[in-house]
């Protein structure tokens, strides 16, 4: 891909992978509302929200507190809702809703890392309900995600087990490094969010992937090189041999997908809705706006 990836045998490394907005089109969490809504978890007033909450991050991301806020109601959220009847909707759903959002550019890459003899491994916030398909969707090797823990009664007890966020990633990847004997000045990260600064500075190749304000700034300080994908594709099209993993695998992708998508819409509507109205409309424009507007009134 454009040279971008240089081969080297020895030692181990390994690219590291952001998933929203770096590998796929959108936020993997908040893409579930709608399929949450027709399932009865969510109301029509909070799957709007919600869809309208997934514009306005498209348009400018989430910065650390607002993330934090998600992080905190999450665990109000969750509390009490039953895996299985999760695991049924998001069966549904996920392979039409996550198929077509994988960035072109992205998947590329991720061949040329592995022809070149890296691990790819996916660090991502998002639930591991969710992440853990993706990523053997796109061939990862391995997967870093948020955990949220299930009671004995198959329900959600409402706290996180393990946040992968932030700092986080960081020691997660290092973690990685040690145990499989990766030479991080050798290793790549890939993400869109200057949260992400702790996981790029970890590595020796780091890249801004379609950057938020903050992370353009720095890594034009810094001098990170600064991509930009553009290209959603259906990998079954664009890999004719692609098989989507069995729907066991695929079923218990809700947990903190439906959590995370809710959980955004009552901090942020509630708080930053006019402001952040007024972002998006700056942004896309009025007619964008409208548009959003007129499709999800339809759900």
């Amino acid at each position: 891909m454009l040279g971008l990836v240089e081969n080297h045998s020895m030692p181990r490394a390994a690219a590291f992978f952001d998933l929203d907005k770096t590998v796929i089109a959108k936020s993997s969490t908040l893409t579930f509302s709608k399929s949450f809504y027709r399932g009865g978890l969510i109301s029509r007033r909070a799957a709007l929200r919600t869809a309208y909450i997934q514009f306005v991050y498209l348009v400018g991301g989430a910065d650390h507190d607002q993330m934090e806020r998600m992080r905190e109601y999450l665990s109000t959220l969750c509390k009490g809702w039953n895996v299985a009847q999760v695991k049924e909707l998001v069966a549904e759903t996920l392979h039409d809703l996550i198929d077509p959002l994988i960035y072109d550019e992205a998947a590329s890459l991720i061949e040329d890392h592995h022809a070149a003899g890296r691990d790819v491994v996916i660090v991502s916030t998002s639930g591991a309900e969710v992440v853990e398909p993706i990523g053997e969707m796109l061939g990862a090797d391995r997967v870093v995600a948020t955990r949220m823990v299930v009671g004995d009664d198959g329900c959600f007890t409402g706290e996180v087990e393990y946040y992968a966020y932030g700092p986080t990633k960081a020691e997660a990847v290092r973690e990685l490094a040690e145990s499989e004997g990766y030479d991080l000045s050798r290793c790549y990260a890939y993400s869109d969010s200057a949260t992400d600064l702790p996981m790029l500075e970890a590595v020796g190749h780091p890249y801004a992937v379609n950057p938020d304000r903050t992370l353009r700034r720095e890594a034009t300080s810094r001098d990170w090189p600064v991509l930009i994908f553009n290209r959603p594709v259906r990998l079954k099209q664009r890999l004719p041999e692609f098989r989507m993993p069995p729907r066991p695998a695929l079923v218990a992708a809700a947990a903190v997908g439906a959590a995370a998508a809710t959980a955004g819409l009552v901090w942020y509507a509630s708080r930053r809705r006019q402001a952040a109205l007024t972002r998006a409309t700056e942004a896309a424009g009025a007619a964008g706006a409208a548009a959003l507007a007129d499709r999800f009134a339809r759900i």
